[in-house]
């Protein structure tokens, strides 16, 4: 099936040229030119990718993530006309899972929606593996990548779940924030590690009582992150 994706810009020109070129792709392309088009067709249909300009009519790019973040954890990645770090981070912040800074060359944003397909594909690999995971009040369904604590669903964004996955799988291994942005972002991923502090952040704030006094994710401090249930 031909993935789906829907790019949001208000302008017009970079619309069509990215619509083009992922066509010839074989990809499915839907438009949308302000904020709350963009907010309609996400909850009206299913895409596979959002590429999301931050700067929009009606509703900017940050409140049209922040609100498709409540009913789906499709993979968005939010384009920027300012290399500025703040809005790259406020991105993430916002549950964005990567970003694009204006100019782009459009190669490299082909290359860069591939990748996260490619990710997210191989979080459902063809080969047997641990399916579901319980351990104490936390239950991680790796197969339909829910998580579950204390009974309570808790919704997380495409990358907080694959960083939270990665952790469980391996409880008490301690992974550097270096080695955590290239395998759950990609080596080819262009942010920094403060990336991961952002998604770690993110992530204690939705699955800990007292995210300062962390239950699951626990960081060890001059080295990284690890999982202790």
């Amino acid at each position: 099936m031909a993935k789906k994706v829907l790019v949001v810009d208000d302008e017009k020109l970079i619309v069509k040229g990215i619509r083009f070129s992922l066509e010839q792709d074989g990809m499915e392309v839907d438009c949308a030119y302000d904020g709350e088009e963009a907010l309609k067709m996400a909850t009206e249909n299913q895409y596979d990718m959002i590429l999301l300009d931050i700067m929009l009519p009606k509703l900017d790019g940050f409140q049209v993530c922040q609100q498709i973040r409540e009913f789906s954890q499709v993979p968005i990645v939010m384009l920027t006309a300012k290399g500025d770090d703040m809005d790259k981070i406020l991105g993430l912040e916002y549950g964005a899972d990567d970003y694009i800074t204006k100019p782009f060359n459009i190669l490299e944003v082909k290359a860069r929606i591939k990748a996260i397909m490619r990710r997210t594909a191989q979080s459902h690999p063809k080969e047997e593996k641990q399916k579901v995971i319980e351990n104490g009040d936390l239950k991680l369904d790796c197969e339909s990548r829910r998580l579950f604590i204390l009974g309570r669903e808790i919704n997380l964004t495409a990358k907080e779940f694959d960083l939270l996955e990665l952790l469980v799988l391996n409880p008490n291994k301690v992974y550097s924030r270096e080695n955590l942005l290239n395998m759950v972002w990609g080596y080819e991923y262009p942010g920094d590690v403060r990336t991961v502090d952002v998604h770690v952040r993110r992530l204690r704030e939705k699955i800990e009582k007292n995210p300062s006094e962390p239950r699951y994710v626990h960081t060890k401090w001059g080295v990284g992150y690890y999982y202790q249930g």
